[in-house]
């Protein structure tokens, strides 16, 4: 595809970036990284000079006792191995992990620069499960690189407005994101199948869609990488429950590389399975193309998904007070780095 630039793309650097699709271990850390190196080198390779790996990269996040093990104090083998890369290959290289820090456990997002700097960014608010393993976080994520200001923004951050206008008012020359964006269960039935049709159409829609409104919204362009394959969990029926359901489902969406105006310059959907796309964009803060809605979320959520947002967010807080946080904690305690002899 082709397009004209405008004077503010002709003036702006362009840099060569890459973005990872990765199929994960559930709660093995050591297994993933090994997985995810080489595509970091593939997408070093290729040129990039920024590279971005999905949430959660150091392990998928099913509501499973497994997923716990991947909850990592705030130095460990996963930041060696952005450190390492990023020097090897004197690239910026993005994606979050569960860390636990102060008390509570977070979903940061760690973006490691080649002189061995690593800026951070904890996502906001958990999405629906999600909740049962982290605590909200509170900063802008506008990351003071060597690149100029480079935003962070994690799966649903992309659709919510209090984003786009935290990296709007920073002026960020990019974006870095990553997903890990499920959809509707694939193992209740014919009925639900047919219940649930329409909503995984637009539940896919939207996943394919996030990265361009948000650019259009923030002025920058973005690069988001994506997990693929199934997933397995359980869904917690209400707070204070233990009972849960059964819930196999897959990624959606697809890792890209999007422009400032939206424009996609490069994307691997998520059924085509673990890979790298790259693309180069031109960095700096434009004029958004669109203006932010003076609402909560970007696109306009069904009643179904607002729904699920809502009884998902309580059943998994409940989670997180009674047992979520202290496994968590535990598991970072315990952890102990891999001996390098």
């Amino acid at each position: 595809m082709s397009y004209s630039p405008s004077p503010a793309d002709s003036d702006a650097p362009t840099v060569r970036t890459a973005a990872v699709q990765f199929a994960g271990v559930v709660g093995d850390v050591a297994a993933n990284l090994a997985l995810l190196e080489p595509l970091i080198d593939q997408a070093a390779a290729a040129g990039a000079e920024l590279i971005a790996i999905p949430e959660f990269f150091t392990s998928p996040l099913p509501l499973q006792e497994a997923t716990f093990d991947a909850v990592l104090p705030p130095e460990n083998p996963a930041v060696d191995l952005l450190r390492a890369a990023a020097a090897r290959h004197g690239a910026r290289i993005g994606g979050s992990m569960l860390i636990a820090d102060r008390g509570q456990v977070y979903n940061r997002y760690h973006l490691a620069e080649p002189d061995g700097t690593v800026h951070h960014h904890d996502k906001d608010l958990p999405t629906m499960w999600e909740n049962a393993f982290y605590a909200p976080g509170a900063d802008p994520g506008v990351l003071d690189t060597g690149l100029g200001p480079v935003g962070a923004a994690v799966c649903w951050e992309l659709i919510r407005t209090q984003t786009a206008r935290r990296l709007h008012a920073g002026a960020v020359g990019a974006v870095m994101t990553g997903t890990h964006w499920w959809t509707v269960p694939e193992n209740w039935g014919r009925a639900a199948d047919r219940l649930f049709g329409p909503l995984a159409q637009y539940n896919r829609y939207l996943s394919e869609n996030a990265p361009a409104e948000l650019a259009r919204r923030v002025g920058a362009p973005v690069v988001q990488a994506s997990h693929c394959g199934p997933l397995h969990t359980d869904l917690l029926i209400g707070p204070g429950s233990a009972v849960a359901a059964p819930y196999a489902t897959r990624f959606v969406g697809a890792t890209q590389i999007v422009d400032a105006h939206g424009r996609v310059l490069a994307a691997r959907n998520t059924a085509e399975g673990p890979g790298v796309v790259v693309a180069d964009i031109r960095l700096g803060a434009r004029p958004p193309a669109l203006p932010t809605e003076d609402r909560f979320w970007i696109p306009r959520l069904t009643w179904a998904m607002r729904a699920y947002w809502h009884q998902q967010n309580l059943a998994a807080r409940s989670y997180y007070r009674r047992r979520g946080r202290a496994r968590g904690l535990a598991a970072a305690t315990a952890y102990q780095r891999p001996s390098r002899a």
